[in-house]
This record gives C-alpha cells, sequence and structure tokens, in this order.
C-alpha cells in the first residue's frame, strides 16, 4: 500500500539506499536533513543534490542552538573523531546526546504538518552496541509515542533494523544506486579520511559485496 512517508536523510549511504527503497516502494517521500553543527556537514550538501535530482520535497533544518544544552561528541567538533573499527569503548565518543529523540521528534512534527503515515531512519543493525536511539526498543517506543502524541497518528519505521551496513549496500546495488552522491566520513576534509570508525565501516561494506567503492579517500585500509 502507497504511503506518505518522511524520511530523515543526512546525505549518507544508509539514509541514501533508504530514501531510494521508500520510493521504489511507491511511497510519496518527503525528506528531512538537520544540521546540527556536525563536523560532516558536507552529507548535506549530497541531500540536497541528490533530492533535487530526484524532484523530492526537502527540508535542512537549522538545529546548531541545541549545542548550548548538549555537547561532548566527537561529532561535532569538541572531541578527537576516533579511528579504527566501530568498538563501544571508543565510538561512545560519537554520540550525540539524545540527537535521534530529538531529531525524530521534529520528524514527527513535520509528518503531521504534511499529512505523512510514517516517518522512516537509517538505523541498523551494526549500530546497536554503539548508540542506544538506534536499537529495536527505543524505535518500538518511538513508535508508540508518536502514535499518541497528536490527534494524526505518526508510526516510526526502522527498515534496516536486522540488517548491517554490507546488507544495505547489497540492497542499494540490487537498486543500481550511486554511492558516489553520499558522504560517510565522519571529518570535514574535501576527501574521506578512511581511517575514522564511520569510513572504516562504509569501506569493509563495499569489500563484503565485491565492489570498490567510488569515493576518494586519504587512505584505503
Amino acid at each position: 500500500m502507497s504511503k506518505t512517508v518522511v524520511v530523515i536523510y543526512s546525505g549518507g549511504m544508509d539514509s541514501f539506499t533508504l530514501l531510494h527503497l521508500a520510493r521504489a516502494r511507491g511511497h510519496r517521500v518527503h525528506a528531512l536533513s538537520f544540521n546540527y553543527g556536525q563536523r560532516h556537514v558536507r552529507e548535506l550538501d549530497c541531500a540536497r543534490a541528490v533530492c533535487e535530482e530526484l524532484l523530492v520535497p526537502h527540508k535542512v533544518i537549522d538545529i546548531r542552538a541545541l549545542s548550548q544544552v548538549m555537547s561532548g561528541s566527537a561529532l561535532t567538533g569538541e572531541l578527537e573523531v576516533p579511528e579504527g573499527h566501530y568498538q563501544e569503548s571508543s565510538m561512545k565518543s560519537t554520540v550525540v546526546p539524545n540527537r535521534n529523540m530529538i531529531l525524530l521528534s521534529l520528524a514527527t512534527g513535520y509528518a503531521v504538518t504534511v499529512e505523512a503515515d510514517d516517518v522512516w531512519y537509517g538505523a541498523h543493525g551494526g549500530d546497536h552496541a554503539i548508540y542506544p536511539d538506534c536499537r529495536p526498543e527505543f524505535v518500538k517506543k518511538m513508535d508508540a509515542v508518536c502514535r499518541v502524541a497528536n490527534y494524526q497518528p505518526v508510526g516510526i519505521e526502522a527498515p534496516f533494523m536486522a540488517m548491517d551496513k554490507g546488507d544495505i549496500l547489497a540492497e542499494g546495488l540490487r537498486m543500481n544506486l550511486d554511492y558516489a552522491r553520499t558522504w560517510t566520513c565522519y571529518n570535514g576534509g574535501k576527501q574521506a579520511c578512511g581511517r575514522c570508525g564511520s569510513c572504516v565501516e562504509r569501506l569493509e561494506a563495499f569489500a563484503s559485496q565485491g565492489v570498490s567503492d567510488p569515493l576518494p579517500y586519504e587512505v584505503r585500509g
């Protein structure tokens, strides 16, 4: 059944795949991106370009003022971005406090405004150990809350919850997606660094599918 869906779209490879999946399923899509002061703001440029090409309605919401009450994340420039594989001990520094609850709440308000049925976001199995707001129990409870928080119920869905990044990439390759249109690196350089946890995970996903990542890297591990 065709629905109207708000996709939280960062410009990274997971949400890029999610956006196309929603369209492939015949849903009417609204894309919503957030500038929360992330180092990797280049991903927002990718999101804008893709939505313009696809003629997908797209909003970029500036929520940088929230840094006044939320701090201490490597993603917003206050700490060093950890390098190497995703491990709970090191990657905890990339947690932005309460990020997904805030983004999903704003997206739900937008969904009510555009009369959307659901909000989709790209949480996946590889995130569970690091990010509490990417775990199944969080999604289940946010879904329950957002269905009763307004006169219009809005569902919260994470279609990639049981998948890892390699699985997500495989889904995108089946749709013939061009991942040169995405940005994943947590650092804000002109090229992806190839060293941060996000780059390492992305490169491993491409290796698992036996294909080369089209992005240039400072270092390919």
